[in-house]
């Protein structure tokens, strides 16, 4: 039972993350073309997108979490094992799915502050740029 609850896990944080990292592809693609204007933007999108998955799935599949279906917890001499009842299965498919998902929020919130970052610069130097062809 708790081999079928780490596939299911596994699966559940993979399709999420899958999911994710399809939905915020285009607007990763236009933000690395806008700031970094080269072919390497590319490579970038592909890595974000491994990154994304990586990520997803580590954050969702919480191994130390799913431990206390298989060893009773070591500090304390009288704990059992826990079983895996319909609804430790339902806590363990919404805990995936919320954990996937904050992980990845996590990654992604400090792509796009540094996207910002890399943006205003891009834009001063457009500015700069401008200013000295005109004068």
């Amino acid at each position: 039972m708790f081999l079928a609850l780490l596939l299911v896990t596994l699966l559940i944080a993979l399709a999420v993350s899958l999911l994710v990292a399809g939905t915020f592809s285009g607007p990763i693609d236009r933000i690395l073309k806008r700031i970094i204007a080269d072919e390497i933007s590319e490579a970038w999108l592909k890595y974000l997108k491994f990154a994304i998955l990586v990520v997803g799935v580590s954050a969702g599949v919480r191994i130390y979490e799913l431990e206390k279906y298989i060893s009773p917890m070591r500090w304390d001499k009288e704990a059992k094992i826990l079983s895996l009842t319909s609804e430790r299965w339902v806590l363990e498919i919404y805990r995936t799915i919320i954990e996937t998902l904050q992980g990845i929020a996590w990654m992604l919130l400090v792509f796009f502050v540094f996207a910002l970052i890399a943006y205003v610069l891009v834009r001063l130097g457009e500015m700069r740029r401008e200013q000295n062809k005109a004068g």
